[in-house]
């Protein structure tokens, strides 16, 4: 069986401007961030992301990467709108298909079972129809005669999200509270990248936790990279919190003096030797 390991850089290098871009986690939470700082060094451009937002829609929208975002918001958890995508909203730096988050879900399932659309009764009633004039309506066939949104499904040509534990072969565990629907991103792309806190053997993995837990296979898996922290500055419960401190320094701190002290080194490991030396500053 194939091994599967990669660097975050040879992530990017795969990708290419123009693509749609799944990006899993949720808000501030288990965001695969060093992907995507790989890909701000990448040169990437002109995207179309699709994401429970966090501060990963944050950095690629301030950094101007962002053609179109899917969403149903984008939130720091603690902070609760991402100022960086606030500002870029403001200047109409993007388009945006805001959905509800049940609708964004079956989008994301539809896609997962290579279907058009799914049905479903979130949406009707709301503004969400009226911000997404281009969405459609079906009818049961059935003698309920029920009128229902028809989502379409939210394909995407990559897929990254960050897990607790994986293996070389694309095995990945969850640790945490909660899923994320990281699985659906992934089957629900083109190609999908797992990030991780450690690699470690498959039978290791497969004792690791319910079986519940072990969240990705490995058949939709194209990529597997060991990046411990990788998730900062988002939370990756149990193996780590949310960095508040560090959090509220970048959302307070004007983008290019952040992104000059933070984002302009060669690889992962500039980035997280600045943090630490920032947090070294505070004490």
């Amino acid at each position: 069986m194939t091994d599967k390991t990669m660097t975050p850089d040879e992530v990017a290098g795969r990708l290419r401007s123009g693509m749609t871009l799944g990006i899993g986690g949720w808000g501030s939470r288990r965001k695969p961030m060093a992907l995507v700082r790989a890909v701000l060094r990448s040169g990437i451009t002109d995207l179309t992301v699709v994401s429970y937002g966090g501060p990963d829609v944050g950095l690629l929208a301030a950094a101007g990467r962002v053609r179109r975002l899917v969403a149903p918001f984008v939130t720091l958890d603690s902070i609760p709108l991402e100022p960086r995508f606030r500002a870029a909203r403001e200047r109409a730096a993007f388009a945006f298909t805001e959905l509800d988050e049940a609708m964004f879900m079956w989008g994301l399932r539809a896609a997962a079972h290579r279907l058009p659309f799914l049905p479903v009764r979130a949406g009707l009633g709301s503004d969400v129809m009226r911000v997404n004039p281009e969405l459609r309506t079906v009818t049961s066939p059935y003698a309920d005669g029920e009128e229902f949104v028809a989502v379409p499904a939210l394909r995407m040509d990559a897929a990254l999200v960050h897990l607790h534990r994986a293996d070389r072969l694309g095995n990945a565990r969850y640790l945490g509270p909660e899923p994320y629907f990281d699985d659906l991103f992934c089957e629900a792309a083109d190609t999908a990248y797992v990030s991780c806190e450690r690699l470690v053997g498959s039978a290791e993995l497969a004792g690791g936790g319910p079986p519940q837990s072990l969240l990705v296979s490995r058949h939709s898996v194209t990529g597997v990279v060991e990046t411990p922290n990788g998730a900062h500055f988002t939370s990756c419960v149990p193996d780590y919190g949310r960095d508040e401190p560090f959090q509220r320094f970048y959302a307070a701190t004007p983008w290019p003096e952040f992104a000059a002290r933070f984002l302009s080194g060669a690889s992962e490991h500039d980035y997280q030797r600045a943090v630490r030396a920032w947090h070294e500053e505070q004490r």
